[in-house]
């Protein structure tokens, strides 16, 4: 993509309406712009990111067994009245009526929903188990919305529901998301910590939540500095398999936010064993066993024809709060540092003297090999001063730059530098497209 022809709005100030570093970057470099109080425009270079992490959301959905779905935003008020949270939900959901005065609701969660879909859909214990999901923008009407997409009042959320014939099938589903809860987030280079969590409203005796460390964080985090240094994207995954030694490997090791934090037990660690820190929660998991199938009759024969009411498990991603999340965990002075993983594009080619036909051609020649090779690139291509253009490129954030001007030419080398290191360095232009091959 051409910056000349990019819609890019990025800002030279901080805007002083946004509080944290997320707001003010994502305002800066042009990935967002609100509409009204909590409610955002994801602009071009936003939405790519959006969907890249999506993508990976989705892929590890998909590699658990999770079946996707897609359920409306708009819901029926008697969904709501027949598990009995209608009137409990309270004034965070949007409440409507249609043109006939029938009761709706802009869903903020869709436990409801997905109860009464498999309710009308599954029979027999044959058919179990099952977990579906889908990625949709909700709606939650906060008092006071802050701090941009962290929390805002619409965002979009990847939510799963599983369904199991026992307990024990219920804990493997759980297992299940946790495990794939681990990868999807380190995928993103981020190190996310499971913490035993309140479950709150949606109700169950068994939830963890995932915190991101970062210095910004919303959150005090207390825990074992183990917990940072572990990897899961190493090991091959059997999702069929007893999945509870991994789920006990990150559990045995002490970790709490403040509202859950145990002093007495944490100061029992080493103390060069402690880690004392900010995070930000950027996914939810619960194992609530009947709380919503009991009352909205989710029942299925079982194996001797008995009627059997199905263990629910749901779970909850913050797909659209994860761009704010991962610029509080990666960004520096000049702005936005993205993993490669979830960069809007990997490269930017910076063309120093864009009226230099040489110039010109040789950054057109190697946006079109990285192309051929299915590499996403920007390339900068604006009658801009060079300073200015080293400027925008921090602030967006992209991996990689590989600059170009005359003096390069002339010795047939670009310039690699390094996002996130600064480090730089001169490659021949017939190697400048293999290294991101």
């Amino acid at each position: 993509m051409r910056m000349s022809q990019y819609f890019l709005p990025t800002l030279k100030e901080n805007p002083a309406e946004a509080q944290i570093v997320s707001h003010r970057l994502m305002l800066r470099a042009g990935l967002v712009r609100q509409t009204s109080a909590g409610i955002y425009a994801w602009l071009p270079l936003g939405f790519r990111v959006l969907k890249n992490i999506e993508r990976i959301v989705r892929e590890e959905q998909d590699a658990s067994g999770a079946q996707e779905v897609l359920m409306p935003t708009i819901q029926s008020a008697e969904l709501w009245r027949e598990s009995g949270r209608y009137d409990a939900y309270g004034p965070e959901m949007l409440r409507i009526k249609d043109r006939h005065d029938r009761e709706m609701l802009y869903g903020p969660t869709n436990e409801e929903m997905i109860t009464v879909l498999f309710r009308d859909g599954v029979k027999s214990y044959r058919d179990l188990p099952r977990n579906l999901y889908h990625i949709q923008w909700k709606f939650r009407d906060e008092v006071r919305p802050r701090f941009g997409v962290m929390r805002g009042r619409e965002f979009l959320m990847k939510d799963n529901y599983s369904f199991d014939l026992d307990k024990k099938g219920a804990i493997h589903s759980y297992n299940k998301m946790f495990v794939a809860y681990l990868r999807t987030f380190a995928r993103m280079g981020l190190k996310a910590i499971p913490m035993r969590a309140d479950t709150g409203p949606i109700g169950g005796d068994l939830s963890h939540e995932f915190i991101v460390l970062a210095d910004t964080g919303e959150s005090a985090v207390f825990c074992h500095k183990g917990l940072v240094d572990k990897d899961i994207l190493g090991r091959t995954i059997d999702y069929d398999g007893d999945l509870q030694p991994i789920v006990d490997e990150w559990t045995s090791l002490y970790a709490a936010t403040d509202e859950m934090h145990d002093q007495a037990a944490f100061e029992g660690i080493l103390a060069d064993q402690r880690l004392a820190a900010r995070g930000i929660e950027v996914g939810h998991i619960f194992y609530f066993g009947t709380k919503y199938s009991e009352p909205m009759k989710a029942v299925v024969a079982g194996p001797s024809g008995e009627p059997v009411t199905v263990e629910m498990g749901s779970y909850g991603i913050g797909v659209s709060r994860l761009v704010g999340g991962i610029i509080e965990a990666s960004h520096d002075d000049a702005g936005i540092v993205w993993p490669e993983s979830v960069a809007p594009f990997r490269v930017a080619i910076v063309n120093l003297k864009p009226d230099d036909g040489t110039v010109s051609a040789t950054c057109q020649k190697l946006y079109q090999g990285l192309a051929s090779m299915g590499v996403e690139a920007l390339l900068d291509d604006r009658d801009l001063r060079p300073g200015a253009k080293f400027a925008d490129m921090d602030l967006v954030g992209t991996p990689w730059q590989v600059i170009v001007g005359p003096k390069g030419v002339a010795a047939g080398k670009a310039e690699l530098k390094n996002r996130k290191t600064g480090a730089r360095e001169e490659v021949p232009f017939d190697q400048v497209v293999a290294r991101f091959g």
